[in-house]
């Protein structure tokens, strides 16, 4: 199989060498046929994903699998041209008159290591990006979504040469040789651990990575916040997916004298939202499902007070101590830990103490507080009042930071993550760069201001 995946690698290196510079209408015509797959099979891509899951609310695959992928089609069409269009770059008088420009070029063949949470989405939005700057797309679905990995597989050559786009179907052996392959750049979204695992392995070949790897990403709750409003924001963020998202608010600060309120509005919430199991998800494998219960149970056992109103919605874990697993690792399920703390500060020192997160979630309109978080704190994102919803932006940048990863992608800042951004001199034929040529004159380096 691996030597499968180095004729393919070799395949769209070689259409690539044979049309280095994809034209702007070669650009758009791929995006279009993407956005024509998606759209064209959404009930299959539905089914699809909610038979890897057991249950998932269709509503919830349209918003976050479809609707993401067509949206972000749609706003990289309208302003690829732009993008694509070289750009001056300033140059010092001491060079006067010649000039430079910086040149968007295509890397080559990009590789795209897709997690199972958003089966669909998160394998084709770098394909978006790495499409807009004139590459070719090799994907490796995970195997833990092997019904959406299929229908993948089986619909993209129906729209795609191998050259442009193919998918790259198995398991961790698969991976793992797929991480090492010679790309001209990687993306992975997933875990930490095999995010390490996946740069290393790219090391070997000197091939630049992307890694999105989420984390445990904070909300808090500052005191002049509109609780009701905060806690609608959370719970929605928390019970999207189950949990299972990286943006998704893995814990809660709040300030003690604000506790009892916050839990009350966070119940009003989770009745409003999730009364029953009608819009519920499911999990992709049995292990996913023991471990989100483990967690609460663990915090059960250990004495923290736990209000769960069943499977189908988040439970608040109130106060947990810090040794618990879940406050240790990254909760992807629908545990939602409430920690008092005495103040503002205290809360920013929390969260300053741990790897800098994916996604910071703040519910103040203190203007002097939102400077104070973005210049005291660092994240991916830092988002007020709002949950998730970020990630629908397509001009923002998306990306972590630290042990949330490398790199972000999304509109222009993916077609330029996935560019080479080629710097071009200009030199004038009225140029005077022999003046600073030896012999050296030291009246003109004075005025130069050299030395």
């Amino acid at each position: 199989m691996k030597r499968d995946l180095t004729r393919l690698l070799h395949a769209q290196r070689h259409a690539a060498g044979q049309a280095p510079f994809p034209s702007l209408s070669t650009r758009r015509e791929r995006l279009a046929r993407l956005a024509r797959m998606t759209k064209h099979h959404q009930r299959d891509i539905i089914h699809a994903i909610q038979t890897d899951f057991g249950k998932r609310s269709g509503t919830e695959i349209r918003l976050a699998e479809i609707s993401a992928v067509l949206q972000a089609t749609r706003h990289t069409r309208r302003h690829l041209w732009h993008w694509m269009r070289p750009y001056a770059a300033n140059m010092p008088w001491r060079l006067w008159p010649a000039r430079a420009r910086i040149a968007p070029q295509p890397l080559g063949v990009v590789g795209v290591m897709s997690p199972w949470n958003y089966p669909w989405s998160l394998a084709l939005m770098p394909a978006i990006d790495a499409f807009a700057a004139g590459n070719s797309v090799m994907i490796k679905p995970s195997e833990y979504a092997p019904n959406t990995s299929a229908l993948l597989a089986k619909l993209v050559p129906q729209y795609f040469t191998d050259e442009e786009l193919c998918v790259v179907e198995g398991g961790p052996e698969i991976a793992k040789a797929f991480s090492a392959l010679p790309f001209d750049h990687l993306v992975f979204t997933g875990s930490t651990q095999v995010g390490r695992q996946v740069a290393l392995a790219a090391a070997e070949q000197l091939t630049p990575v992307t890694l999105e790897l989420g984390g445990k990403s904070p909300a808090i709750v500052a005191s002049d916040a509109n609780l009701d409003r905060a806690a609608a924001s959370i719970i929605f963020g928390k019970g999207m997916n189950a949990g299972q998202t990286c943006i998704a608010p893995d814990y809660v600060l709040v300030e003690s004298r604000h506790l009892e309120a916050l839990i009350q509005a966070l119940s009003r919430a989770i009745e409003q939202q999730r009364p029953s199991d009608k819009e519920s998800t499911g999990f992709v494998s049995p292990n996913h499902q023991q471990r989100s219960e483990r967690l609460i149970a663990q915090a059960r056992d250990h004495g923290c007070r736990i209000i769960d109103v069943g499977h189908h919605a988040p439970a608040l874990v109130i106060d947990p101590t810090q040794n618990l697993e879940l406050m240790r690792e990254e909760i992807f399920g629908r545990a939602l830990p409430l920690i008092s703390v005495k103040s503002i500060d205290d809360a920013i020192a929390f969260v300053n103490a741990r790897p800098h997160p994916l996604a910071l979630y703040a519910f103040t309109d203190n203007k002097s507080l939102q400077t104070t978080l973005r210049h005291a704190t660092r994240s991916g994102a830092l988002v007020f009042n709002e949950t998730l919803l970020h990630h629908a932006v397509p001009s923002l940048p998306f990306g972590g930071v630290g042990e949330s990863g490398t790199g972000a992608y999304h509109g222009r800042h993916g077609f330029e993550r996935f560019s080479h951004l080629r710097g071009i001199f200009y030199q004038s034929k009225r140029a005077t760069s022999s003046l600073i040529r030896p012999p050296y004159k030291r009246w003109l380096l004075k005025l130069l201001r050299i030395g």
